[in-house]
């Protein structure tokens, strides 16, 4: 798999080839920085480790600091690994949207979606609530409802759809579409909308033909 990482600008619209008016959300993707490359001899397994985004540095491990200092580069904030890529890179080498993909090709994107903190049932599992007023149903539109029996099973079952917390996990958007690159900027345009808030961190996975 070959990938980038990349952060989400936000969102703007273009036309197509077609005349068409498409949404389209923007990512800053790379320059990324290789920081470590494996192998089946060492490593058991063959891979890409890309690391991009600025951090201070002294929010940063010695670990890691000695870690990025052996690809001759300066901490960075995310670090990435791309199994079985089959791009010839070595340590310390750049790697740029063009290595990647191109205008017209299909990506997989992950990221973070965005938190929404706790949240009742009618917002977190659409719930219709009790869709009245009268009859005694003071406060109780937007309640769960019954959620348990009292002598059996006298306990909530697992999986139960109830309240909590809501938004903030990973996510993975299939088969979309690179409408442009523009290199000298590291910008790219894919159609539609993809997981997560401005500023966030996503990750660009090519799809092999």
């Amino acid at each position: 798999m070959n990938g980038i990482i990349g952060k989400k600008l936000g969102m703007t619209s273009v036309y197509d080839s077609n005349g068409n008016y498409v949404a389209c959300t923007v990512i800053e993707a790379g320059p990324c920085v290789v920081t470590q490359v494996k192998n089946v001899e060492t490593d058991g397994y063959t891979s890409l480790q890309i690391a991009f985004g600025d951090v201070k540095a002294k929010n940063v491990s010695k670990q890691l600091t000695g870690h990025f200092a052996k690809a001759s580069t300066e901490p960075l904030k995310t670090v990435i690994e791309f199994r079985d890529s089959d791009l010839s890179k070595a340590l310390g080498d750049t790697i740029e949207i063009a290595d990647v993909i191109n205008e017209g090709d299909k990506v997989d994107i992950v990221g973070v979606s965005k938190g929404k903190g706790f949240q009742g049932v009618v917002k977190r599992h659409g719930f219709a609530g009790v869709g009245q007023a009268t009859h005694g149903q003071h406060n109780r539109l937007r309640a769960p409802g019954s959620v348990g029996a009292s002598s059996y099973p006298s306990k909530v079952f697992k999986g139960m759809r109830m309240g909590g917390h809501m938004g903030h996990v990973n996510i993975k958007m299939r088969n979309l579409e690179v409408l442009k690159i523009f290199s000298e900027q590291n910008l790219v345009l894919v159609k539609g909308a993809i997981p997560g808030h401005k500023g966030s961190v996503v990750i660009i996975e090519s799809i092999k033909k």
